[in-house]
C-alpha cells in the first residue's frame, strides 16, 4: 500500500487507526497523569469524607500523614488506564464510523456518529476498569501495592 502524498497513513488503514489510537493515548494519558494529586485527594474524600472534608485540609493531611509521594499514588494506573481508554476511543471511533457509514449508507450522519460513539464507549470503559480498580486501591489502601506491576496480581488474586 502506498502512502498518500503529505499524509502519515491512508485513511481507514491499519496505520491510520494506529495513529488515531496513539493520539488518544498521548492526549489522555498525559493529562490524567498531570492531575494525579487532585485525583488522589478526590478518591480519599469519597472514601473518608469526615477526615478529608476540604481541598486544602485534605492535601495537608495527605502530605503530613503519608508524605509528598502519597499525592502521586496510582499515577501509572492513571497514565496507562486512561491512555488505553482514550486510545480505544480515538482509534475505535474511526473504525466504527467506517463500518456504520458503509452499512447505514442512507441514514443521517448523526446516527452514524452516535452509534460509533456508543459502541466505542463500551470497549473503552471495559479496558479502563482493571486499571481504575488498581488505582483506587493504591490510593486508598497505602499497603495494597505500589502501582500496576504489583497491584494487578494482587487485584486478580483477591477478586
Amino acid at each position: 500500500m502506498r502512502r498518500a502524498e503529505g499524509k502519515l497513513a491512508e485513511e481507514f488503514s491499519a496505520g491510520y487507526y494506529g495513529i488515531c489510537t496513539a493520539g488518544g493515548m498521548l492526549s489522555a494519558g498525559t493529562t490524567h497523569l498531570a492531575i494525579t494529586p487532585l485525583d488522589v485527594l478526590k478518591v480519599n474524600m469519597q472514601v473518608n469524607p469526615i477526615k478529608y472534608n476540604g481541598i486544602s485540609k485534605g492535601f495537608s493531611i495527605l502530605w503530613k500523614e503519608q508524605g509528598p509521594s502519597a499525592l502521586w499514588r496510582g499515577r501509572s494506573a492513571k497514565l496507562f488506564g486512561y491512555g488505553v481508554q482514550d486510545g480505544c476511543k480515538f482509534g475505535l471511533y474511526e473504525y466504527f464510523r467506517k463500518i456504520y457509514s458503509d452499512v447505514l449508507v442512507d441514514h443521517n450522519r448523526r446516527v452514524v456518529f452516535f452509534l460509533s460513539s456508543a459502541s466505542v464507549q463500551v470497549f473503552a470503559d471495559v479496558a479502563l476498569c482493571p486499571f481504575e480498580a488498581v488505582k483506587v486501591r493504591v490510593q486508598t489502601q497505602p499497603h495494597f501495592a505500589r502501582g500496576l506491576t504489583d497491584g494487578f496480581p494482587k487485584l486478580y488474586a483477591s477478586d
